[in-house]
């Protein structure tokens, strides 16, 4: 079977086919189907089934190309598996607004349904609780959230803090103060900053006291006023730390949680603030909480293999016992 897709400009299939036509040759091997480009047209041939989802998974391509980005492995695997499930046609909610502008001039926009979501949540909510698994954003585009609501004046601080939990470690072996004990933890926080202020602007508002990273044992009596606060790997906090985490917050201020429930490193006989946070505040008015899956992850695609795999086991596990 055959199917003919129109393409108005060369660019956009240029975009789609991707370096080396890596793109086209990733959809063309999980549809078994072959694509040409020809006279301004994709002409797509293979079983009739397969051939009408590449048709679909395409028409998606083409809707994430109109954003003028350049379409990535990660767009085609994350279009394939909307197409897979009956939901490419959401692809077109991507194309909204810009969250926020890196210093090197990069917009940062949500790039799954489920980011979006989260973004949506973020902006709405005085609280929100952000789970899912490594490489879904969740960090990076609350910083991302942060820095827009600094830039337009909605908050006069950022506060970003994480309990330092060790994952395995022990904290009194790192040489140093205390500060430099406790900066490895803060380091992922660091860098989003980094990325979206640059070093210098980074360092300006850290003088200020315009920006603060902190462990969150410092967070500890303070009431904090028109600012926006990250919890970040909050699946490591204790129920009293958590307790106490969300009763600093004052006026004009906004806090997103964020954790991953998989990647617990507390004693276990000790009860995860986050998950436990979880069930407390699910209704309450003024509070979102969003789960990202591993559809939503935007590293590597072996992140997302990795994340799957170990579900699974989990899921395995589970069904043993």
């Amino acid at each position: 079977m055959e199917q003919r897709i129109s393409i108005e400009r060369l660019e956009q299939a240029v975009n789609i086919f991707g370096s080396f036509d890596e793109n086209i040759r990733l959809l063309e091997e999980e549809f078994h189907v072959t694509v040409v480009n020809r006279e301004g047209e994709l002409r797509v041939n293979g079983e009739p089934e397969e051939t009408m989802l590449a048709c679909k998974a395409i028409r998606a391509l083409l809707t994430l190309s109109s954003r003028g980005e350049p379409i990535s492995e990660q767009n085609v695997r994350y279009v394939i598996g909307l197409a897979r499930t009956g939901q490419e046609e959401r692809v077109s909610e991507l194309t909204g607004d810009v969250l926020c502008i890196t210093a090197k001039g990069r917009p940062v926009k949500p790039k799954t349904i489920g980011q979006k979501q989260y973004i949506e949540s973020v902006l709405k909510n005085t609280v929100t609780i952000g789970v899912g698994p490594a490489g879904t954003g969740k960090t990076y585009l609350a910083v991302a959230a942060a820095v827009a609501a600094f830039r337009d004046k909605q908050v006069n601080r950022i506060i970003l803090t994480r309990p330092a939990v060790e994952a395995g470690e022990r904290l009194g072996f790192l040489p140093g103060d205390l500060q430099s004990k406790v900066d490895p933890y803060l380091r992922p926080l660091y860098d989003a900053l980094f990325d979206m202020l640059g070093a210098e602007t980074y360092q300006k508002y850290l003088e200020r006291g315009n920006i603060e990273v902190a462990p969150l044992a410092y967070m500890r009596g303070r009431t904090l006023d028109d600012s926006f606060i990250i919890l970040d790997e909050a699946q490591n906090t204790s129920r009293e730390q958590m307790k106490m985490f969300l009763t600093r917050m004052g006026f004009g201020s906004k806090i997103v949680i964020t954790g991953d429930v998989t990647q617990i490193d507390l004693p276990s006989d000790k009860t995860s603030g986050l998950k436990e946070a979880m069930r407390v505040l699910d209704g309450v008015e003024g509070i979102g909480i969003c789960t990202l899956t591993n559809q939503d992850v935007v590293r590597h695609v072996m992140v997302q293999r990795i994340v799957k795999a170990y579900d699974e086991y989990e899921k395995r596990k589970r069904v043993k016992k």
